[in-house]
């Protein structure tokens, strides 16, 4: 339920797809519970690319990614903003970060940090797989700068613990089909904020485009309930407002599967090629 604070703010949703693919049933679903949203409230729907992975997306799944949401009947500001073309934007926010002294520069291989857990006798898991060990957490300045200089590669990562000094309070966020929800950023640890190969994370270059859309709902599917723990520690650190938040559940084949590229589950296109109109398919995912 909206409050009446809400209820006088206009509604942005988005719907933040990434060109690796061609978009699927779920994808679909999660469109479309967005794009619902904002029309129920009277508000504005966003489409966002997200494709800052230059090595997976391409510029033909883009195109497809708009053929699909078209023929499914949502209809999206423009211009679209794709991350691609906002490199600087994501550098800002960095910027800030780094100013805060809570981002460090880290140096490790994938190599380095199996080696460092190997010796360690065990590996903590988050919802995002093994949770980052900290080899670089401590290097002094001199040193950070001296490597940096030398041009070694190099990525840069939220010091967490400094981070969560820094805001010194609990952050509490909302989710209207969750309830009221305390943040545990933990389960994440030293998050990557900028990759060796790209100039940015999906944590930081989603927060960052939040703020800068005036996204006000965020739906997506509960497979990225977790990290909006770390979300909200970034929007707090950055004197951005804080969304509500909507996370589905995801969609399922019969047999319960969730639908994924990976598993190469049929695809809008191919659904469109056999016939199904574009009601049928609504119908049917939107009653499940």
């Amino acid at each position: 339920m909206l409050t009446d604070k809400e209820i006088s703010q206009p509604v942005v949703t988005r719907f933040a797809p990434s060109p690796t693919g061609l978009l699927h049933k779920g994808h679909a679903y999660s469109a479309l519970m967005a794009y619902n949203y904002a029309q129920k409230h009277n508000g504005t729907f966003i489409l966002r690319i997200e494709d800052i992975d230059t090595t997976r997306c391409k510029p033909e799944f883009i195109d497809a990614i708009y053929e699909d949401l078209h023929w499914l009947g949502i209809r999206w500001q423009s211009p679209v903003r794709v991350q691609s073309d906002h490199m600087d934007d994501y550098q800002a926010t960095l910027n800030t970060l780094q100013k805060l002294g809570i981002a460090y520069p880290c140096f490790c291989t994938r190599k380095d940090i199996q080696k460092e857990i190997e010796n360690a006798g065990n590996a903590p898991h988050g919802p995002e797989g093994i949770i980052y060990p900290g080899i670089c957490r401590n290097l002094s300045l001199n040193e950070q700068s001296s490597r940096i200089a030398d041009r070694e590669a190099h990525a840069w990562r939220l010091n967490l613990e400094k981070a969560l000094n820094t805001i010194n309070q609990e952050i509490h966020w909302y989710d209207e089909l969750h309830g009221s929800q305390m943040a545990h950023p933990r389960e994440l640890g030293d998050i990557v904020l900028s990759r060796k190969d790209t100039p940015t994370s999906y944590h930081l270059s989603v927060t960052t485009d939040d703020a800068l859309q005036g996204i006000t709902h965020i739906v997506r599917g509960d497979d990225l309930f977790h990290a909006t723990h770390i979300h909200v520690v970034l929007q707090k650190l950055l004197g951005l407002h804080q969304p509500r938040y909507i996370h589905h559940p995801l969609l399922t084949d019969k047999t319960g599967k969730r639908f994924a590229k990976r598993d190469k589950a049929e695809t809008l296109k191919s659904i469109r090629a056999s016939g199904i109109s574009a009601a049928q398919l609504t119908n049917e995912i939107m009653d499940q």
